[in-house]
């Protein structure tokens, strides 16, 4: 049985290259080299300083919100001091809820736009495969060893850069 699994195998192979070529490609690098790809990641940079400038100033403020509210402990009432706990509390739940929602809303932006990029790639690929009579194109990540001059990766990301140059955020 191993002796026929490893001939099926090897007949497989073979007659895969018979019929055509067989490349690897490297989504992940196309997507953060090619120039539509810097300007999404540079976008979500920018996006991401924002909130975090955003959310780092929230933070101090609440830090001395606390500060204020133990100091005061041993001089207000106790009702009192209940009372501004769940006040700081309550804040201190927004500020959590508020920083996860950006967060998120950071992930759809890339993921959409990741969406957009791939829609413009697509094509550029399926013409390439069919002008170099290209028979299989496999994700790198899936690949343990491969020729270099199997990776068409290079050639994709100038492509890419040719066709397209930005999308709109």
């Amino acid at each position: 049985m191993k002796k026929f699994f490893f001939k099926f195998l090897i007949l497989f192979f073979y007659s895969i290259n018979s019929y055509g070529q067989v490349v690897y490609i490297d989504i992940n690098q196309i997507l953060n080299n090619s120039e539509i790809g810097k300007s999404l990641n540079l976008y979500l940079k920018e996006i991401n300083d924002k909130n975090l400038t955003k959310f780092n100033e929230i933070e101090i403020e609440l830090k001395k919100k606390e500060e204020e509210l133990l100091a005061q402990q041993n001089i207000i009432e106790k009702t009192q001091f209940n009372i501004k706990v769940n006040n700081l509390s309550k804040e201190v739940q927004n500020y959590r809820t508020d920083k996860k929602t950006s967060l998120n809303k950071l992930n759809e932006i890339k993921i959409e736009n990741t969406k957009k990029i791939l829609k413009i790639l697509n094509p550029i690929i399926t013409k390439y495969v069919e002008l170099n009579s290209i028979s299989l194109v496999i994700p790198k990540k899936n690949i343990i060893i491969g020729k270099k001059n199997l990776d068409i990766t290079d050639e994709i990301v100038k492509l890419l850069n040719n066709n397209s140059t930005s999308l709109d955020f």
